[in-house]
């Protein structure tokens, strides 16, 4: 399989009373895929799967497996405890956080993960959270090893590195780049990427998944406004920790029983959750009519 498209990291709902909210995450991964996406990542770190219990994250992979199923849509499912769910489409795993293995632990890391999973592996490469950062030749070593199929690929910024992978990568056969900066997806995807892992997807998906499609179709000119639009979005709905900018918005929408996050994080503020409403209407007018944002203004675009 190789991956394309939209990707949408689900969020782990919450009841009022800090529980997980199954029947919520069900019907909003229906949503999602209702909407244009092409399918769902579960317990990516969008879905706080470090604030689960072990017997929370088999109930969220559970949910998320069945509706993949019943809609026939590609899943891929987030390791942290070391459990691949064999049923997955495949298996993301995060380059290691603070240890710092350098660039041949990390290659040596990745070729024993893919050679022992009975799923393709995703490599998740954001080095602004692992402080572990990735030479060009590195990230094309990744992306050839066997059984590694795809990195949702959040290099944080468009630099030389960035540049050269993208260029490189290109040639790997059955490997793919998902985006996995929301704010440059437009840029990203512009330089080749077929698709990408976005949690700014959650909300209005169709405009995100009408970006991909139109990079993908080649259509440059609305490429480009679309991803000139989208970019204040993104990066309103990452105002403040990920992903208590989107469950407020969720929760505003009536789509989650909550907003609730749990520690270490805490509640978006309400004015991030109206900033984020509010640049809605850049993309989609029709959302407006329907009473699911507040219009928006020349002083909140430039605020972003």
């Amino acid at each position: 399989m190789t991956f394309s498209g939209l990707f949408v990291p689900l969020i782990t709902p919450f009841t009022a009373d800090g529980d997980v909210a199954l029947r919520a995450l069900e019907s909003l991964a229906h949503e999602l895929l209702d909407a244009g996406a092409t399918g769902l990542v579960a317990l990516g770190t969008t879905g706080e799967p470090s604030a689960l219990t072990p017997a929370e994250r088999a109930a969220v992979l559970a949910v998320v497996e069945r509706v993949s199923r019943t809609r026939r849509t590609p899943w891929i499912a987030g390791v942290h405890d070391g459990i691949v769910p064999a049923s997955a489409d495949a298996a993301m795993h995060a380059v290691p956080a603070f240890v710092r293995p350098g660039e041949e632990g990390v290659i040596a890391h990745f070729a024993a993960l893919a050679a022992a999973s009975p799923v393709p592996v995703v490599v998740y490469h954001v080095p602004y959270r692992t402080a572990q950062p990735l030479s060009a030749g590195a990230l094309l070593r990744l992306a050839s090893l066997p059984n590694v199929i795809a990195m949702k690929y959040a290099p944080g910024t468009l630099d030389a590195t960035a540049m050269a992978f993208m260029a490189a990568a290109a040639d790997v056969p059955g490997f793919s780049i998902l985006v996995g900066d929301d704010v440059l997806a437009g840029p990203l995807l512009a330089l080749g990427a077929p698709g990408a892992v976005m949690a700014a997807g959650h909300i209005a998906t169709a405009d995100y998944a009408a970006l991909i499609a139109a990079w993908q179709s080649g259509d440059l000119p609305g490429g480009r406004a679309l991803s000139h639009r989208l970019a204040p979005r993104s990066a309103a709905l990452f105002a403040a920790p990920n992903p208590t900018v989107i469950k407020g918005v969720l929760h505003a929408e009536g789509r989650i029983p909550s907003a609730a996050v749990r520690v270490p994080l805490t509640p978006a503020a309400p004015e991030q959750v109206a900033q984020a409403r509010g640049l809605l209407t850049l993309v989609s007018p029709e959302r407006a009519a329907q009473g699911l944002s507040t219009p928006v203004t020349p002083e909140q675009v430039a605020h972003v």
